[in-house]
């Protein structure tokens, strides 16, 4: 199994906590509501371009998604939590969405230095002086 199939698998899993958090009751929430509806969407869409799109930004994508979304509830559960959210690090949704995101935190990191170096880059060609590259076209 591919390191992106592994990245979207990760990504697609903390979507779904996600999900299954917000109909728990987590909608209800003054901002972290919303919130959880861009995570939800976002783990789609980065799952789908994972599968699809052979690009060094899809895994960066997953590398970004994973650390925010970690990130994020590492700070709700602190002392001063986020937007006034308070959580613990208790249950199994909560320790399943983390060990996902850092899964897609290590995948999408994996597969970076080997897209990087996969992907052309764009050679910038001069053009001759006095060159009509028109002309070239139409021959």
């Amino acid at each position: 199994m591919s390191a992106r199939i592994i990245a979207a698998i990760a990504v697609l899993v903390s979507a779904y906590v996600h999900l299954y958090e917000w109909l728990s009751g987590m909608r209800d929430v003054h901002v972290i509501g919303p919130l959880f509806i861009v995570n939800i969407v976002a783990g789609v869409v980065i799952a789908a371009l994972l599968m699809i799109w052979k690009h060094w930004l899809a895994p960066f994508l997953a590398f970004g998604f994973g650390a925010t979304t970690l990130g994020g509830f590492a700070i709700a559960t602190t002392s001063s939590g986020l937007f006034g959210d308070h959580e613990k690090w208790q249950g199994p949704y909560v320790w399943a969405a983390a060990a996902a995101e850092a899964v897609a935190i290590i995948a999408g990191l994996y597969c970076l230095p080997r897209e990087l170096r996969s992907t052309p880059a764009h050679a910038v060609v001069p053009s001759r002086q006095g060159h009509d590259a028109s002309a070239d076209r139409l021959r």
